[in-house]
């Protein structure tokens, strides 16, 4: 298992698992965000999902998710979901 400096909490811990995500977003996940925050974001983006009643048949759904997803692990704005 690689070892990151984790975006989220800021500790080395192992990388979180290299198919958490696809495509250029799915690689930084990897490279910068640790297994056990890739793991509570799992959690909240349940939560997401049902507080905002996010219907993913409408692409916009899909980012305001990966929005949340991106803030809530530090890797700010700058990686569209599609990547």
């Amino acid at each position: 298992m690689d070892t990151v400096t984790c975006s989220r909490c800021h500790q080395q811990r192992g990388a979180a698992q290299q198919n958490a995500y696809t495509g250029a977003l799915g690689d930084r996940i990897h490279q910068q965000v640790c297994a056990a925050c890739w793991a509570e974001w799992l959690e909240a983006e349940v939560i997401v999902i049902n507080e905002l009643r996010l219907d993913f048949m409408d692409p916009k759904s899909q980012e305001i998710l990966g929005q949340h997803m991106r803030e809530f692990l530090g890797l700010g704005a700058e990686t569209s979901p599609s990547q």
